[in-house]
Parts: structure tokens; C-alpha cells; sequence
């Protein structure tokens, strides 16, 4: 029993990993009904930002940390204004291909700036994990959930019980109706890619203690991003907070107790994403399609 209890205690840590990321994918796909590949690769860039101030400018980690929070909420307003509000208008491959070209470009960037040798990443909460009732727990993977399940109640409030947050919900459901009534639709959008960058950040800032930061260092965590949001519901924040962990509690029983599949858990996931698509395509929290006839 202790031994299980461990493998969720274990899948919830990964997951909170995946939900964070997942989260900006929701809600860029809420904005403008578009997953955004260049994600991962945004929150990668944010990160190294939060690695320079600290290292460079030697600034604490809750300031640097803030730092590279406003950085990605920034340059994500900046690159929804400049490069995707051009093809706003076209159709959804062309603008798969411009997040694709965002991706390459962030990727080569930041290789260009600091290079490919992976960096150790500062974290504020001690890496010798506790024992509770015979189960390690790790306070880093536990501060990944408790962060994650913070930024979910503060995007929850924003979304629902702010001014702000009600017309950039109504400028992604209701475009043309949000412009009638005075909403800057434009602006609404790029608020959404300006908070989708934010929490990206959060996500990298994050995961860089565990896995070391690298410029490739989301290229797989953003994959089982979005099978989680796809699982819990691609246009519900809740949903990709429920998916990110169910997914990681899932994949790592299946590596603990399948151990001919441990090496494939991506492929895993990718198939659990295909059987979502066909069951349940709106996710186990989405909204589903309602057509008249």
C-alpha cells in the first residue's frame, strides 16, 4: 500500500508539472481557439530570463521570479500585437505555422544567447524530500502543485469575478457582439497571449530545478501539456489542472506496474489523447459542441 501511496504522491508531482503548462495552452486556445506550439519554447525563454537576473544581476528569487513573470506576461502582448495579429484572420493552418516559426525562433535565441549545456536552476525550497507515513514526499514537487492549484484560483477569479476578466471571456465566445458593446477585442487577445506567457513562465520556473534548464528543456513536458488539457477539457482552466495530474498519476503507475511500457509513456500518452478525441472529444471537463439541426 505505502508502495502505491508513493507512485500517486509521485504522478501528482509530474502532473503538476504538465497542468501548469497545460494551463497557458487553455488559455490561449480560450482566446483565439488556437493551440499554441511556441508555448513551451515561451516559457523556456522566460525562465532563462529568471536564470540571468539571479545569476547575473544576483537578484533574490522572489524578485527575479516576478521578473520573468512580467517578462513572458510582456512579450507575450508584444508578440500577439506584432507577429500573430497580422494572420489573424487567416485560416487556422497558417496560424499553426506562425507558432511553429515562434517555436524555432525562441528555441535558436536562446541557444544563440546562453547556449546548449544544461545550467542548474536555483530553488527555494529544500531538494531532501520528507517522510510522511512511510512515503517521500519532495517540498519542490509539492511547492509545483500548491503553485499550480494558486495560479488556477487566481485565473478562476480574474476570469469571473473581474471587469477585465468578463471581456476578454466575452471578446474569446462572442467577438463581434464584445465589439458592439464596447470591448477592445484586439487588446482582449492579446491580453489572453500576454496571461498564457505569464503562466507559462510560472510553468518553467518551475520545472527548471528538476529537469535543468536548457533551451529543449520543455520540447517533451509541452507534448504531455497538451494531452493533459485535451483530457481535461481544452477550453476549461479546471480541466487542465484535473488532466495535468490525472495524466502524471496515470503514466507513472503504468511505468511502476507495466514495466514494458515505462520506456514508451510518451506514446502512452499520445494514445490516451487519440482515445479522448474519439470518446470525449470536449475533454472530461470541456464544454461540448451544441449544433441545431
Amino acid at each position: 500500500m505505502t508502495a502505491l501511496a508513493q507512485q500517486i504522491v509521485s504522478g501528482l508531482a509530474a502532473g503538476g508539472i504538465y497542468a501548469s503548462l497545460a494551463l497557458a495552452l487553455v488559455l490561449i486556445y480560450s482566446a483565439m481557439g488556437l493551440v499554441n506550439f511556441a508555448q513551451g519554447e515561451f516559457a523556456m525563454f522566460s525562465t532563462f530570463i529568471a536564470w540571468a537576473l539571479i545569476v547575473a544581476l544576483h537578484l533574490p528569487y522572489a524578485l527575479a521570479f516576478v521578473g520573468a513573470v512580467l517578462f513572458g506576461f510582456g512579450a507575450g502582448i508584444v508578440l500577439e500585437r506584432a507577429v500573430v495579429r497580422p494572420f489573424e484572420k487567416s485560416s487556422p493552418l497558417i496560424l499553426v505555422i506562425v507558432t511553429l516559426a515562434l517555436f524555432s525562433i525562441a528555441n535558436g535565441l536562446a541557444g544563440a544567447i546562453w547556449g546548449y549545456v544544461p545550467k542548474p536552476f536555483p530553488s527555494p525550497f529544500p531538494v531532501t524530500p520528507i517522510s510522511l507515513g512511510g512515503v517521500l514526499v519532495s517540498l519542490q514537487d509539492m511547492a509545483v502543485i500548491g503553485i499550480t492549484l494558486v495560479v488556477l484560483g487566481l485565473i478562476s477569479l480574474f476570469l469571473t469575478r473581474t471587469r477585465l476578466g468578463l471581456a476578454l471571456r466575452a471578446a474569446a465566445l462572442y467577438p463581434e457582439s464584445a465589439s458592439l458593446m464596447g470591448v477592445r477585442v484586439g487588446w482582449m487577445l492579446a491580453l489572453g497571449w500576454g496571461l498564457a506567457s505569464a503562466v507559462g513562465a510560472v510553468s518553467g520556473i518551475l520545472v527548471a530545478p528538476i529537469i535543468f534548464l536548457e533551451p529543449n528543456m520543455m520540447q517533451g513536458t509541452i507534448i504531455y501539456a497538451f494531452a493533459a488539457a485535451v483530457l481535461g477539457g481544452i477550453d476549461s482552466p479546471l480541466g487542465a489542472v484535473v488532466g495535468g495530474l490525472s495524466l502524471g498519476v496515470a503514466l507513472n503507475l503504468i511505468g511502476a506496474y507495466i514495466p514494458q511500457l515505462a520506456d514508451v509513456r510518451l506514446g502512452v500518452a499520445l494514445l490516451l489523447l487519440v482515445l479522448v478525441l474519439v470518446l470525449r472529444p470536449a475533454g472530461l471537463l470541456g464544454r461540448p459542441e451544441v449544433s441545431r439541426v
